[in-house]
């Protein structure tokens, strides 16, 4: 039988045990037959007997006495072991399973059942499964790429790529961190909104936008929810978040550029200033990360050698004045004064905040208004800073945050202190112009976080799929 082919293999040399097939069945394999699937984490917990798992064939060992498979699914690995059949006077007897297991490819997806066996002398798991029978489901061709394939290669092949445990875990990693998130402001009567991501006009700068036909016009992808869940606060919502995409024009080719993201943002109204909001923040990220290191911890460290650290609050608040001198005395010069703080700004305060507070986190504060939106509020004893901050972790920005200006005078002055037309704005402007509480929120990227988190010198590493200047596919 020609195992390289494309159509699906179904081999079945045994039939299970009477014990095994007189017990509950769910969930139908694709020859027709019914048996349990057990995960592969759970086999360290199960008694010794009959089993069935289902996996992807990730090693195989083809000896002359025995035969080793390593089996990975979603959950972990296991080995298989078939020990090879022989006459009395030694030869090699009619083993049709031990063929089988001869032609497997990596990357193969089958159904294996057979006799769980503990033995702590076995490296993975401390158990193994001697083989009764194999269903192979989808015969796999040569895998184009290794663990030690170049990033771009790994991206072509992605849905190869994915199978590593590491890949695996961030995803569980992301999931655990998301539902953190979304528990914590639940939890707090937050309410989850999903704003449009074609939009009529920009949401921040013109030059990051991309434009898509619409019908008879133009329409532009979102860069961020920023007007509509600012809009939430004038319909009396109170307090919102939204986990989504977003989308920008940026021709980056950095580690930490995408072309499209997954934003986590929340709004929120009735606060005192920006530093409400930075509560918020940090408590929203104290939630992520402790249930992220009881949940993955071991895994982590096991897989990434990180020890995930729970930070305290409160986390440490620098101004961004005072943050450019103490970068200065650390011997590097921001290279413009008047600008924000560049990556290797952000680095070295990163390295400042960890030797000082012992701290992973830095806030930057009181940004100037030459370089915020014209949305953010300023202060009323110095016009020229604003209520806003950066995040800083691990040495790089995850999230902006600010108060808004929500008096609709102040909001129209500043447009126009930033050359912007009020006309253009005029959709944006009517929230504000039938009453707003004062209100304020921030955007953070979440691949950013897991990134950081898991200390990856690479976005890609950590999306899902990538999407970059050069990059659409797969």
């Amino acid at each position: 039988m020609d195992l390289g082919c494309r159509h699906r293999v179904s081999l079945r040399f045994t039939s299970l045990p009477k014990s095994r097939e007189s017990r509950p069945r769910r969930g139908r394999l694709n020859s027709g037959t019914v048996s349990e699937r057990t995960l592969i984490k759970n086999l360290a917990a199960s008694a010794d007997g009959p089993i069935s798992v289902s996996g992807w064939v990730e090693t195989v060992r083809d000896q002359k006495k025995v035969q080793f498979v390593v089996l990975r699914d979603e959950s972990g690995a296991v080995q298989l072991v078939h020990p090879r059949a022989f006459e009395e006077d030694g030869s090699a007897a009619p083993d049709a399973l031990a063929d089988t297991i001869s032609a497997l490819t990596v990357g193969s997806f089958l159904t294996a059942t057979g006799e769980l066996k503990h033995d702590e002398r076995v490296k993975l798991g401390g158990v193994e499964i001697k083989l009764d029978a194999l269903d192979v489901a989808s015969v796999a061709a040569d895998i184009p790429i290794a663990a030690d394939s170049g990033i771009d290669k790994r991206m072509d092949w992605r849905f190869i790529d994915l199978r590593r445990p590491e890949q695996n875990l961030i995803a569980r990693v992301q999931s655990t961190f998301e539902h953190a998130l979304r528990s914590y402001w639940i939890e707090n009567d937050f309410v989850e909104i999903h704003t449009p991501k074609l939009m009529a006009s920009a949401s921040e700068s013109k030059a990051e936008l991309f434009e898509v036909d619409y019908f008879e016009g133009k329409a532009y992808l979102s860069q961020s929810p920023q007007f509509f869940k600012q809009m939430a606060q004038p319909a009396g919502f109170g307090k919102i978040f939204e986990v989504g995409p977003a989308f920008r024009a940026d021709p980056s080719f950095t580690s930490r550029h995408a072309t499209e993201f997954t934003s986590v943002d929340a709004e929120f109204s009735w606060i005192d200033s920006h530093e409400d909001v930075m509560t918020l923040h940090e408590n929203l990220i104290v939630a992520g990360f402790t249930a992220i290191k009881e949940k993955h911890g071991e895994a982590i460290k096991a897989l990434f050698d990180v020890e995930v650290t729970v930070p305290t609050t409160p986390f440490p608040r620098i101004p961004l004045a005072e943050a450019k001198r103490i970068v200065a005395e650390r011997g590097y010069e921001v290279p413009r004064a008047d600008d924000d703080m560049d990556p290797e700004g952000e680095r070295q305060i990163a390295a400042y905040a960890l030797e000082t507070y012992g701290h992973e986190f830095v806030f930057l504060t009181d940004y100037a208004s030459s370089i915020r939106p014209f949305y953010h509020m300023r202060h009323d004893d110095d016009p020229s800073l604003t209520k806003s901050y950066d995040l800083i972790f691990n040495g790089v920005e995850i999230s902006t945050g600010a108060q808004r200006e929500h008096r609709i005078d102040v909001l129209t002055a500043q447009a126009k202190d930033k050359g912007l037309d009020p006309e253009e704005l005029d959709f944006y402007l009517d929230f504000f112009r039938y009453g707003v509480p004062p209100h304020g929120g921030f955007g953070m990227g979440l691949s950013r976080v897991i990134m950081l988190l898991l200390h990856q010198a690479n976005l890609r590493e950590v999306t899902y799929l990538f999407r970059g200047p050069t990059r659409l596919l797969p």
